[in-house]
């Protein structure tokens, strides 16, 4: 007799089975895909738009499709008054979602998005709640009434894109381009914070989404040595997602103001970060580091004993300075002195452009118009500065020649040839000008470039002996004496910088460093170290 198991023969059971899991197959493909498709919704950054909006994209008549829909609107709607909120369903025809992604996720490398004047409408209806429109410089047509404003009115993005694009067929399109990257930049960042985030908590917010979910980067020596204009402006940073530090700044400013994070504008020699502070909180931003908060005292140096403060106005004039800087390096001395012009009414009291300006107009031969600014400047410190600038006065009382200031300011690209040709017209320059301070500086300053410390040390002697006050020469020659093992001259060199500095209540870390290694190899008794 055949076998049973439940009143069912072992032969049925089978059946039972093969019909059951035929029937599984049949049943499990949709099943599959649809939880599928649910792993790939919870895989999702939930407060990523562009993600959210992809997916949608995707899968627009499914269920998860259109709860990433939702999900986007709550985000942008998130630091919205409940006023201001239009019901979905009366968005969804007109928003332009491709639009949108191809803007918010556009790669360097990709050409250039085209984007209609309606999507432009619909980005900026959507972004209305930003801060920056609070401002009197968002409504800003015509760049002459941003000279008009005053520096808490300025939209620093609607600002500078209005000059940039002063030649373009159709500069307001172009600006608004460009001001809707910078919206939806800054809808990501909110969607990622409560209505009640923190200063803080924005700083975090908007270090995150630059450097490490957008990835800007200071851009490779070699390329920003030679085009540091291109890494200055906003719309090729945004673009290229590189800048240099004036560049990258900039983008984070105007993010900072569509976000409303109060932040100050920091511009040691050479270099330009922004800060956030708050009663005795101080946080440093350096923008070519992705934004890690370089303690202050890192950006003061022997002849640097302050911090210069700058406006959002005066940043507008230090994106012409960038580019006129570029500009009088590779001696297109017109160009310079228009940018440099251009840059005077946003900084009307800043000595560096003015010695910057002055020795542009010497190179086109204006040699009155130079001598007016050179007069202004002459034997002054600037601000941030415990030396005085000495080319002007070097200039005024004959001991420099417009031939031997240019040679100062000929760049090398850091190849011996570009050093020995440099030095070569230095040589040559201080045959007929040996008191010309800037130039026996540099002299030396080739020497130590080409690895020959003997002749930087006597060269850097005559600039001794030409002005014995300066605090960076004898900076230098401590530290040449100290390499070239004459210790008792290192000690005297640092007794008189130390002397110079501390008449101007200044004392950097970097001088106490050095202090510190010349007492391991040199104990002096007569000295106490510096506190």
């Amino acid at each position: 007799m055949e076998k049973t198991l439940f009143g069912l023969t072992i032969y049925t059971m089978r059946l039972l089975s093969i019909f059951l899991f035929s029937t599984c197959l049949c049943f499990s493909y949709p099943s599959a895909e649809r939880m599928n498709l649910q792993t790939l919704y919870n895989s999702l950054d939930p407060t990523s738009i562009s993600k959210l909006f992809a997916f949608y994209e995707l899968y627009p008549d499914t269920d998860l499709g259109k709860d990433a829909l939702k999900r986007v609107w709550d985000l942008i709607y998130l630091h919205k008054d409940k006023g201001d909120k239009t019901p979905v369903s009366i968005k969804l025809p007109d928003l332009d979602i491709g639009a949108m992604i191809a803007l918010i996720n556009k790669q360097p490398y990709e050409k250039e998005t085209n984007i209609t004047l309606k999507q432009l409408d619909q980005i900026e209806k959507i972004s209305s709640h930003l801060k920056n429109r609070t401002l009197k410089g968002y409504g800003v047509l015509e760049k002459e009434e941003v000279m008009k404003l005053s520096s808490d009115e300025i939209d620093l993005a609607r600002a500078l894109l209005l000059y940039q694009y002063e030649a373009s067929e159709d500069p307001i399109y172009e600006v608004r381009k460009y001001e809707a990257n910078l919206d939806l930049m800054a809808l990501q960042i909110l969607a990622r914070l409560s209505k009640d985030a923190t200063d803080l908590e924005k700083i975090h917010a908007i270090n995150h989404f630059i450097f490490h979910e957008m990835k800007f980067r200071f851009p490779p020596h070699s390329l920003w040595a030679k085009d540091i204009d291109i890494y200055t402006f906003l719309p090729s940073v945004i673009d290229n997602r590189q800048g240099v530090c004036l560049g990258v700044s900039i983008l984070y400013l105007a993010l900072a103001q569509r976000i409303d994070v109060p932040l100050e504008i920091i511009t040691p020699p050479g270099h330009i970060y922004v800060r956030y502070k708050d009663g005795d909180t101080i946080i440093n931003i350096e923008t070519t580091a992705r934004g890690v908060n370089t303690p202050s005292d890192m950006y003061l140096g022997i002849n640097t004993k302050l911090l210069h403060e700058r406006s959002l106005k005066e940043v507008v004039g230090m994106a012409f300075v960038n580019q006129a800087s570029v500009m009088l390096h590779r001696k297109d001395y017109d160009t310079a002195v228009s940018l440099y012009e251009k840059a005077m009414p946003f900084t009307p009291d800043d000595d560096l452009i003015k010695l910057l300006l002055g020795i542009t107009y010497l190179m086109q031969y204006e040699n009155e118009k130079a001598e007016d600014l050179f007069k202004q400047i002459a034997g002054k410190t600037f601000i941030d500065a415990v030396h005085e600038e000495t080319i002007p006065m070097d200039y005024l009382s004959g001991n420099a020649t417009v031939d031997a200031i240019e040679a100062v300011f000929t760049p090398v690209d850091e190849t011996r040839d570009s050093i020995l040709q440099k030095q070569k017209i230095l040589l040559s320059c201080l045959e007929e000008c040996p008191k010309f301070r800037a130039g026996q500086l540099q002299l030396a300053v080739s020497w130590l470039q080409l690895g020959r410390g003997k002749e930087a040390l006597e060269a850097l002697k005559k600039c001794y002996e030409l002005d014995k006050k300066d605090p960076t020469m004898n900076y230098y020659l401590t530290v040449l004496s100290l390499q070239r093992l004459q210790y008792q001259e290192a000690w005297n060199f640092l007794t008189h910088t130390k002397e110079i500095l501390s008449s101007n209540n200044h004392n950097p870390k970097m001088l106490k460093s050095l202090e510190y290694q010349l007492r391991c190899v040199y104990p002096n008794p007569i000295h106490k170290i510096c506190n």
